[in-house]
């Protein structure tokens, strides 16, 4: 599949806290998000590809995501296991105040594969910077989630419409934007057919 290509890549997932189930967030859209995760996951390390995991680490005393509370930690279901990096970083891209870019590259990591939340807001500015950095990227249509919200017009925009546009801003310019199912599909294609990712 040419959108995981060139190899090798990294599974980058983004921001998968307690701290979003708070209730302040509003609606999301894409329940099944935690579950696309799993199921990538599964597939992945099955295959002994590296993993990546981003934690937000909020410098705001309101927030969820502060170390310290309880939303900071990792939802159950797709938090890291032994060996897997994880990378903490206080702003939207998880390269930036980070150790993420010379840990890729000293790896020999020349793809990304993004997952996460929230699409617009970290997934958005970590793709946006993976790609400018010259990274491969792509990042999971239906593994990546945001919630409603009011612009400064006074509207409130649906997180569908929201989720819809971050990635149609992304898709051809700073990555391409793939789904689990394909992802899946090319990871467990035969290694002798094609590239592996």
């Amino acid at each position: 599949m040419a959108s995981l290509e060139p190899t090798p890549s990294t599974l980058l997932v983004v921001d998968l806290q307690e701290g979003f189930d708070a209730p302040s967030w509003g609606r999301r859209n894409n329940p099944h998000l935690e579950q696309r995760v799993a199921d990538l996951l599964r597939v992945w390390r099955g295959t002994g590809r590296p993993v990546v995991h981003v934690r937000h680490m909020s410098t705001d005393p309101s927030s969820p995501l502060r170390p310290g509370q309880p939303g900071n930690a990792f939802k159950p279901e797709t938090a890291p296991v032994a060996g897997e990096a994880v990378i903490e970083k206080s702003v939207n891209s998880a390269f930036i105040g980070t150790s993420l870019e010379i840990d890729l590259r000293r790896a020999g990591c020349r793809g990304l594969i993004i997952v996460g939340l929230t699409t617009n807001h970290c997934v958005s500015t970590t793709a946006r910077t993976a790609g400018n950095l010259g990274f491969v990227t792509s990042v999971v249509s239906d593994a990546t989630a945001t919630f409603d919200r009011v612009g400064p017009d006074g509207i409130e925009y649906r997180a569908e419409l929201i989720h819809a546009m971050a990635l149609s801003d992304l898709h051809g310019e700073f990555a391409t934007v793939v789904d689990t199912a394909a992802v899946v599909a090319a990871v467990l294609v035969p290694a002798s057919s094609r590239s592996m990712p």
